[in-house]
């Protein structure tokens, strides 16, 4: 009995994994092959590279340092190991285990797929460990300074969300890896913060620098 309705929920299963595939790789034509233009052609492969976000990781040190004192110190290694669980996770589990082919190395999208890099990362598609990194930290300064970001809460969602529209553009990644990605970092970032804030708190509000002073605005 238990085997029939396992058989009878894969049977299930199966076609809707096929239709979101296939819905996947016209998403992802549209985004990559469509909906193009020169300049994000020029500007999304920068987009997407770490080195471009050292700025804003600068800035987030000194604002950790002088709006949380003595727990600025945790507050960024919390913060570093969301990155690491994220990529770990994304990077050294699931990627290994779903073993889908990116977008740019599949031979059914030869001639449709354009790749914007230098090359095609040999590493798994499913998920996007960019889409989990960028998520996963923004959902942490997220939740861990809530009482103050104000409007720049979604600026953060917005900059995360860009990171992973610039990954499908440039042909690495398919929507259904960013999404999954998103989702997981998501998660990851909501979990350190909130283990973060109960054992230490957020800052208080009353006695914070504000972000736009701090910014330099």
């Amino acid at each position: 009995m238990i085997l029939y309705v396992i058989a009878a929920y894969l049977g299930l299963i199966n076609p809707l994994l096929h239709w979101l595939i296939i819905q996947d790789q016209k998403l992802f034509i549209l985004i990559n092959g469509v909906l193009t233009n020169p300049f994000f052609d020029s500007i999304f492969p920068v987009w997407r590279e770490a080195q471009t976000w050292y700025p804003l990781y600068l800035f987030l040190l000194v604002f950790s340092l002088l709006n949380f004192g003595k727990r600025a110190g945790w507050f960024l290694f919390f913060f570093g190991l969301t990155i690491a669980i994220c990529d770990q996770v994304s990077s050294g589990i699931i990627k290994d285990w779903v073993a889908r082919i990116r977008p740019c190395s599949a031979p059914e999208l030869a001639g449709h797929a354009r790749l914007l890099l230098n090359r095609c990362p040999g590493s798994g598609s499913f998920t996007s460990s960019h889409a989990t990194n960028h998520f996963g930290m923004a959902v942490f300064i997220i939740h861990t300074c809530k009482s103050f970001l104000h409007k720049w809460k979604y600026a953060l969602y917005l900059w995360a969300a860009s990171i992973c529209y610039a990954q499908v553009y440039v042909g690495v990644h398919y929507p259904l890896d960013v999404i999954g990605g998103a989702v997981l970092g998501a998660l990851i970032g909501y979990g350190t913060a909130a283990f973060y804030v109960s054992k230490f708190g957020t800052p208080d509000s009353g006695n914070l620098i504000p972000v736009e002073k701090v910014n330099g605005v």
